[in-house]
């Protein structure tokens, strides 16, 4: 039994790094979370729910929207490999003081547990997360990882990557997007279902208007990795 189970964990460790080689150079299909919340909505009889998804290459898109991303997301993105300590310690000496715990995830580990994996808290899943962003890290370049980010990451119901989103939100391309549309993209993702890029709200506001600052604090489109 134990050797069996080993050889089926050395036979899935190679199929998650295949996965993950083949992805640097093909665009994915769709994500975990996106099929699981396709999936979802079948089962619960939604037929009304769909899912707006659609690639775009990353010459395709004005460059102060990964910019935003960063800004928004991940400001330490450039020079870390896949984890922010700094910030994961802040995180943990701000619960220690009673505040929530809030997330440290960086950009990289959104890409690995959006892509691959399911939506959910276990040690089983932040385990998982871990191997993949490992992974990435050491397969994609900086620049792959943030244009697969962009492209799934989730803006609204349904509506998955700056391609939808920019269409749904404000009926033009992800080329055409501008300084404040994009920051207002950014500015939901922490709640993208409650959240509305294009009916903000005053804290949505606030936050993009925090990230127009964030964008030229980091030295402009000069900040994205290459």
């Amino acid at each position: 039994m134990r050797r069996w189970s080993l050889i089926a964990l050395l036979a899935w460790m190679g199929l998650s790094v295949l996965t993950v080689f083949v992805l640097r150079f093909v665009p994915p299909p769709i994500s975990a979370v996106m099929a699981q919340e396709w999936i979802s909505a079948r089962l619960h009889g939604d037929s009304d729910w769909s899912l707006r998804y659609r690639w775009i290459n990353w010459k395709q898109v004005a460059p102060i929207v990964p910019l935003s991303l960063i800004a928004a997301e991940d400001q330490r993105f450039p020079a870390h490999h896949g984890f922010d300590f700094d910030q994961i310690q802040k995180a943990l000496d701000a619960a220690d003081e009673g505040e929530r715990l809030r997330g440290a995830s960086t950009i990289s580990q959104q890409v690995a547990k959006n892509l691959f994996l399911w939506n959910g808290r276990s040690f089983v899943r932040k385990g998982l997360e871990a191997w993949f962003t490992v992974l990435i890290e050491a397969m994609w370049p900086k620049q792959r990882i943030l244009e697969v980010y962009l492209n799934i990451a989730q803006f609204g119901d349904g509506i998955y990557g700056v391609g939808a989103a920019s269409t749904a939100y404000f009926h033009t391309t992800p080329a055409r997007l501008d300084a404040q549309q994009s920051a207002l993209l950014a500015a939901v993702l922490p709640n993208p279902l409650r959240l509305r890029a294009d009916k903000p709200s005053a804290y949505v506001l606030r936050r993009a208007a925090w990230i127009r600052r964030q964008c030229e604090a980091l030295g402009g489109i000069g900040y994205l990795p290459r």
